[in-house]
């Protein structure tokens, strides 16, 4: 299938946009990986529900909590030491880029990456409320990072990259702005084995954001092919389509025939990858 760039951010532009327009008029932004239409019907949310600690939400912002479109937490797994320079790939709201300020510390940076007007103002305004002086967030795409080469020592992301259409020129440019030993550390929605086509269409009605996940060893390979070694996934939540019943009933489809194909194919994963030092 061909897949027209232009077309993919336009949609997930406007699909952003709109999320942080709901939550600065105080509606919450609906999941970026869970439809709206999921959400209306009351479906559970398996995906986003749940990913930050009481403790991590009482360190931001409540916007920057509600604007939370993710499918993991990063900045929970990936390891983020005082004095370093992180950056996030499609930072939104801004939650991972102020919890990665927090680690890193006053002699750290955290970077935050987002090509969408709405979620820059409102990340920069919970930038201003949380009071950290050692952030910056940066309007861009991901496929094309305005930062220098070797500049950065940790990049992280959430559920974002499997949204590109060009994602070989995102792990390309994400290899080029870490330093050497520079760690890769990404929340991501991935498949694991065959998954008919038109079953995949049916679940992604419940599971926006899976429209465009790799498979875990495609994934791999990209991540290969871009330079990166120690190359590891571990997954975080495996999703089963019981937990779509309610919604996937509503479309009309199936439950009992495609659960067979699609239980526990489906999953966000942590992914770590180093570059050589």
């Amino acid at each position: 299938m061909v897949v027209n760039t232009t077309d993919v951010k336009q949609v997930v532009q406007e699909r952003y946009g709109k999320a942080a327009l709901r939550v600065v008029e105080g509606e919450g932004a609906s999941c970026c990986c869970g439809s709206k239409k999921a959400v209306a019907l009351g479906a559970n949310d398996p995906i986003t529900a749940n990913l930050y600690s009481d403790d991590q939400a009482a360190q931001i912002p409540e916007a920057a909590v509600l604007a939370s479109l993710g499918c993991g937490n990063p900045t929970a797994l990936a390891q983020l030491n005082p004095g370093e320079v992180v950056l996030d790939l499609g930072s939104g709201g801004g939650i991972d880029v102020l919890l990665s300020a927090r680690r890193v510390g006053p002699t750290g940076k955290a970077y935050g990456l987002d090509m969408t007007d709405e979620m820059l103002a409102l990340a920069n305004s919970n930038k201003a409320k949380s009071g950290l002086t050692n952030v910056e967030f940066l309007k861009g795409e991901i496929e094309k990072i305005p930062l220098p080469d070797a500049s950065v020592d940790v990049i992280i992301s959430n559920c974002v990259i499997n949204l590109s259409a060009d994602k070989d020129m995102v792990l390309r440019e994400a290899f080029r702005v870490l330093k050497p030993g520079g760690r890769f550390a990404v929340s991501d929605v991935v498949t694991r084995g065959e998954i008919p086509a038109d079953v995949r269409r049916s679940v992604e009605l419940w599971v926006g954001c899976i429209a465009g996940a790799l498979d875990e060893h495609d994934y791999f390979s990209k991540l290969e092919k871009a330079g990166f070694q120690n190359i590891g996934f571990e997954p975080t939540r495996v999703y089963k389509v019981e937990q779509a019943r309610e919604f996937l009933d509503g479309q009309g489809i199936d439950v009992e025939a495609i659960a067979p194909l699609v239980d526990e194919k489906f999953m966000s994963a942590f992914i770590r990858a180093t570059k050589p030092a």
